[in-house]
């Protein structure tokens, strides 16, 4: 679990240092990640063949969560990756939200968590200050970033949901067809894109671009995939919901060490606002 929350941590680094427009780096992703969770399901021959409604699910789950893929990575480009992954991490309230829209009784008491993540969120965004320059990106919108990160949250959470309605099949198997089935779509919708930089004669990728894809989508997804399910199996829920906090961590320190990035008071003052948010609501979450 540390191993690949640690790995989580430098997906940001890789998809920055690779130089490739968004849409072709999760496109990448999808390809590589679903070719190494099938050679994995082919050698243990684990494949099952998936019903109408688990099909449907797969489907769903797989546009939200390359949708989300994408909606995180472009953030990292106006808030930097470490407020755009803090703020990503206000996933387990949409999740109790979604849940209480669905009918589902939910205690009053953790939803008290939310009200001081989301003044970490406003505060993140830096107030409509100079907050650009703050994280050394010059000209952009941070506010726009924050609404990314969001707004990839709440694709991840209806990937969980939709995940959780497949039973029976193994979690590498739901990857794989999830990465398919989004990789397919996000290929038909940037095919315009992808037609004029071939039209225009784009170079030839540098040796480093192509490492990171390979990085990206054998390591930072088909192999953290397997590291995550086999914690999953073995580690109780506790270790589980406190180690992921790992993830946000390395995030942070690559933003400040590889990048340089210099977060205002402000944003410092909301990134710890969320994490402590988010720590209660799970520790509340266990005693219950």
């Amino acid at each position: 679990m540390l191993a690949a929350m640690v790995l989580s941590g430098t997906i940001g680094l890789v998809v920055i240092e690779s130089g490739l427009p968004v849409e072709s780096v999760v496109l990448l992703r999808c390809l590589l990640g679903a070719l190494g969770l099938g050679l994995w399901l082919w050698w243990q021959r684990a494949w099952v063949p998936p019903g109408r409604r688990a099909w449907t699910a797969m489907l769903i789950g797989g546009l939200a969560l390359v949708a989300n893929w994408v909606m995180l990575f472009h953030a990292y480009a106006y808030v930097g990756i470490a407020i755009a992954t803090v703020v990503y991490h206000v996933q387990p309230f949409m999740l109790v939200l979604a849940a209480a829209l669905g009918g589902e009784a939910i205690g009053w008491r953790k939803l008290v968590w939310m009200l001081p993540a989301l003044a970490g969120v406003v505060l993140s965004s830096g107030l409509g200050n100079d907050s650009a320059a703050s994280v050394g990106l010059q000209g952009s919108a941070p506010v726009w970033g924050i609404v990314l990160a969001l707004l990839a949250a709440a694709l991840y959470t209806v990937t969980v949901i939709s995940t959780r309605r497949v039973q029976g099949i193994a979690p590498a198997q739901i990857a794989m067809v999830q990465m398919l089935v989004g990789g397919a779509a996000l290929a038909l919708w940037s095919t315009p894109m992808l037609l004029q930089m071939w039209g225009t004669g784009a170079p030839l990728p540098s040796t480093k671009t192509v490492f990171c894809v390979l990085i990206l989508g054998l390591v930072h997804t088909a192999l953290m995939y397997g590291l995550m399910y086999g914690a999953f199996q073995r580690l109780a829920a506790t270790a589980v919901a406190m180690l992921s906090f790992v993830y946000p961590a390395v995030a942070l320190a690559v933003d400040l060490l590889w990048f340089g990035a210099h977060p205002s008071v402000l944003q410092w003052s909301g990134m710890g606002l969320i994490v402590a948010a988010v720590l209660g609501y799970r520790l509340q979450d266990m005693r219950s």
